[in-house]
């Protein structure tokens, strides 16, 4: 695209939209090349939407002149999803689309605008004694259900609910050429509440954890629930790895938990469960335990263990039960205790869930590491069968690299967990010492900032740890694993068999002609046709 023909897109735009919502700082753009580990180019503008009919015919304009569009919703990837290695485009922020507009007890649905957080949509659902089943993840203070949609989101309430594709019910998809696509019942003439996904072939889950390849979402329907009104905590400590995953993979396989994650003692004994966390988790417990005795018995609990839950040295599992009678979580818990004290594991108190559930989005401080350190994680998803093989291999790899990793100060820690329908989600997480990234300074208050030190930069460790990310990414790949998040990161189009890859091309060259939405991403093409 020439200079002169820029200029005048990016004046149309600002004719049209304003000039609040077409960006051109150097320093934005420059921010905007970055997530929390990948670094590429600027985009050449920034267009923030306030309507979703603003977007549209934008999109058409942008890509009418030959210029890819990349969407972003909380900025929050780690993966790549909107940071591309050559070529022009704009970025489209979608945060100002962050409307909850229809909270529907009756049909037991909320509709909202793509660029609303988890935390929102929780907050909101809550005055009407409601909940997504799925209520977010751990970023959820910034992260979006648009982004969530396209990158896969999961984490509380994914054992028994599973991700985020298994509660939206349909979405509008604004497609390359500017128009709007409707999934699911609302993709009907007569108008209608979209409450029933499966009516012909599935369009809404096309549109699933396509990383923006073949549309930007503005709107979903998303099913609710009613609030638990019982909910309880469990933590036990394990001596090896394989118990305590022998332990997760059992509970599964019962349906005892909305929750169930492990942590490994490289994570725990870094853990910064601060005061205030404590404060706010207390206040919660009072209000969440179903009633005064509930209240007490958690409250105790937390009193009794502290922050010191965990023995040095061990795994830990960390399990919420939630049921609609005290008896029915009393026997959940039961359960659980059962198949962890045959697993060898022991109680310990179950603080760190207590901590997650009573304030599940408490900011983005954690894009940061302990100390100010930088982290890049990634994810394999397995059968429940297959959960002790996946860790072990990962394991015997990073034993490989032991000696070079304590010599440039690269560490390792795991976090696994349960999803539904019953599978196991295992990630490694690399830390190291390093200069941030622009996204490192934004996110966090600035009262955690205050505390910390940028790191100097710290090129070998840099690197070795993008060679580790590499070998990770091989070894899940060899295993046959799922992965969320999958943006430039995990191979995805070059590992699928024939006949579906064709069908995704086929369809890829349908909704996005000259490969102009988000090119790159899924391991589609980098450049327009």
């Amino acid at each position: 695209m020439t200079q002169p023909d820029r200029v005048s897109l990016i004046a149309s735009l600002r004719q049209r939209y304003g000039n609040e919502a077409v960006l051109t700082d150097p320093v934005r753009l420059a921010a905007a090349s970055h997530d929390v580990y990948a670094s590429g180019v600027a985009p050449i503008a920034i267009l923030v939407p306030k309507d979703a009919a603003d977007l549209g015919v934008a999109i058409a304009e942008i890509t009418a002149h030959g210029l890819a569009v990349v969407p972003r919703g909380g900025g929050l990837s780690y993966t790549a999803g909107y940071v591309r290695q050559a070529g022009e485009a704009v970025l489209v922020d979608l945060s100002r689309l962050d409307r909850i507009l229809v909270i529907d007890p009756v049909n037991m649905t909320v509709t909202v605008e793509a660029g609303a957080t988890w935390k929102a949509i929780h907050a909101a659902l809550a005055e009407y004694d409601l909940r997504l089943p799925f209520f977010g993840t751990f970023s959820g203070a910034g992260a979006t259900v648009g982004g969530g949609l396209s990158h896969g989101a999961l984490f509380f309430g994914s054992a028994r609910y599973g991700t985020v594709a298994d509660i939206v019910l349909s979405m509008d998809v604004v497609l390359a050429d500017g128009s709007t696509m409707r999934t699911g019942q609302a993709a009907l003439q007569a108008p209608c509440h979209p409450v029933f996904r499966g009516h012909g072939p599935d369009l809404t889950g096309l549109f699933l954890h396509d990383g923006g390849a073949f549309g930007i979402k503005t709107k979903a329907h998303l099913r609710v629930i009613r609030r638990p009104a019982h909910t309880g905590y469990a933590s036990f400590a394990f001596r090896r790895i394989v118990d305590a995953v022998d332990a997760l993979c059992a509970i599964q396989r019962e349906g005892l938990i909305e929750d169930g994650y492990i942590m490994d003692p490289g994570a725990t004994d870094h853990l910064d469960v601060d005061a205030a966390a404590v404060a706010r988790s207390v206040r919660a417990v009072s209000r969440n335990s179903g009633g005064v005795l509930g209240a007490a018995k958690s409250l105790l609990a937390m009193s009794r263990g502290g922050l010191d839950v965990i023995p040095q040295g061990h795994f830990s599992l960390h399990l919420v039960c939630a049921e609609r009678t005290r008896s029915g979580l009393n026997e959940a818990l039961a359960n659980c205790a059962r198949i962890a004290h045959s697993h060898d594991g022991r109680r310990v108190a179950p603080t760190i869930p207590m901590v997650a559930r009573a304030d599940p989005f408490p900011g983005l401080n954690g894009v940061l590491g302990p100390g100010g350190g930088r982290w890049a994680a990634l994810n394999a998803k397995v059968a429940l069968g297959d959960a002790n093989r996946i860790a072990a291999a990962f394991d015997q790899m990073i034993a490989a690299m032991a000696s070079e990793m304590k010599r440039h100060g690269v560490r390792v820690t795991r976090l696994a967990s349960a999803l539904s329908p019953p599978c196991f989600s295992f990630e490694g997480v690399f830390h190291w010492s390093d200069s941030w990234l622009p996204l490192h300074r934004s996110a966090p208050d600035a009262a955690a900032l205050a505390r910390l030190d940028e790191p100097a930069p710290n090129p070998a460790a840099r690197e070795l740890v993008a060679r580790l990310r590499a070998m990770t990414v091989d070894l899940f790949r060899a295993h046959g694993a799922a992965s969320n998040q999958i943006g430039r990161t995990y191979p995805f189009m070059p590992v699928l068999r024939d006949e579906p890859a064709d069908l995704l091309r086929a369809i890829k060259l349908a909704v996005d002609p000259h490969n102009l939405m988000n090119p790159g991403v899924l391991g589609f093409p980098c450049s327009s046709r």
